[in-house]
């Protein structure tokens, strides 16, 4: 080591309490024992990502929470919904450290080589806890910034650049040719774009606003389709037929959207004459669910044929499943496009204590198109 350890780190908590509340509050941590591999970040960026929320907020209302405690330490308590607490008695009475990803700079390290070459560079790591000042890593858990690069560049190296490689790699893996994303305008919808036109895949973007279609267009979008349009399964039916699109990876979840997309596809199937089956087309029609934007009962009204699947896809368990040395290889790509296909765009930066404002909260975690937050660790500002 270099210079002296911080020995405390500022972090957000929340916790889930018996009485059915949500309590979200800034707590003062000792910065564990530094190993000879291991790292201090200072961590100067981290996103509000869709994935933080389930743990940030538990679903409770935030809107309607009230402040106590101190001016310097706020306490935010937020009322649940009913019933919540019997999915959420696995953590009640936890106090947990929230965020998934985020960037600073390795301002401590231990004494291996890999850890010492770390010192003063900016890196990304993806470790949870990132609300928080300062985290202890290990080395070979940070992915290092080309020369350069701010933390607010690397904050989202991993969950949305990861997810849209992913998917590309799902997609070759099960055999098809061509894939269609929903949430088509978020800032993972746009690196889709941009990574599809690299890769010279066929890509139909759904999004839910004309002035998106703009958008996506605006940065090389082919096949954009507007759900409020009253032409949407029409220009649905039309891209898929035009890209053989099979494959969908769903950010929506609930309602009728994934019945829409099995159902043109199998229309996009059978628009050649072929030969009746009372069973439908044989080609396989597959849909991932790897959001919940709508949280209400996923409709399906089998009008699709027999070939179709519906299932769950989240990123970190298909991490898993693929060889270390393709995430490595995907991890490496992400960090050379962080100001290019990769790059996120930010609605504004919000410190720590800023978050523990009920409306600050909302707005911050609202789920929508183009407003993205970043949180600032280590300012006061909001």
């Amino acid at each position: 080591m270099t210079e002296p350890l911080p020995r405390i780190s500022l972090e957000l908590r929340s916790l889930v309490t018996e009485e059915g509340t949500l309590e979200l509050s800034l707590a003062e941590v000792p910065l564990p024992s530094l190993g000879p591999a291991e790292v201090v970040v200072r961590i100067e960026a981290a996103p509000i990502n869709p994935s933080d929320l389930g743990l940030l907020l538990a679903g409770a209302d935030v809107a309607s929470g009230v402040v106590d405690g101190t001016s310097e330490r706020p306490i935010l308590t937020a009322p649940l919904a009913d019933g919540a607490l019997r999915s959420l008695a696995a953590r009640v009475g936890k106090s947990l450290p929230v965020g998934n990803e985020g960037a600073g700079t390795v301002v401590a390290a231990g004494s291996s080589p890999e850890a010492q070459s770390l010192l003063g560079r900016v890196v990304a790591i993806a470790a949870g806890g990132m609300y928080s000042q300062y985290r202890t890593v290990s080395a070979a858990s940070c992915l290092l910034l080309p020369s350069g690069t701010t933390p607010k560049d690397g904050a989202s190296s991993f969950v949305n650049p990861l997810t849209a490689l992913g998917m590309l790699e799902t997609m070759r893996r099960e055999g098809h040719k061509g894939l269609v994303h929903t949430a088509g305008a978020s800032n993972l919808g746009q690196m889709l774009v941009k990574l599809c036109l690299e890769e010279e895949v066929p890509l139909v973007a759904i999004v839910r606003k004309p002035e998106q279609v703009q958008l996506l267009k605006s940065i090389g979008a082919v096949h954009v389709c507007d759900s409020s349009s009253p032409t949407f399964m029409a220009d649905l039916i039309d891209a898929l037929s035009a890209t053989s699109a099979t494959i969908a990876f769903d950010a929506v979840g609930g309602g009728k959207l994934v019945n829409y997309i099995l159902t043109a596809m199998e229309a996009a199937a059978n628009a050649s004459p072929r030969e009746y089956s009372r069973y439908g087309s044989m080609v396989h029609k597959q849909v991932y669910i790897y959001g919940g934007l709508d949280p209400s009962p996923t409709t399906l009204t089998r009008t699709f044929g027999f070939a179709w699947g519906v299932g769950g896809w989240l990123l970190t368990p298909f991490l898993g499943t693929i060889e270390p040395d393709t995430v490595n290889l995907m991890r490496s790509r992400v960090a050379g496009g962080l100001t290019t296909t990769f790059a996120s765009s930010y609605t504004r930066a919000v410190s720590l204590i800023s978050l523990l404002d009920p409306s600050a909260l909302a707005a911050a975690t609202k789920q929508a198109t183009g407003e993205k937050y970043l949180v600032v660790p280590n300012t006061d500002k909001s």
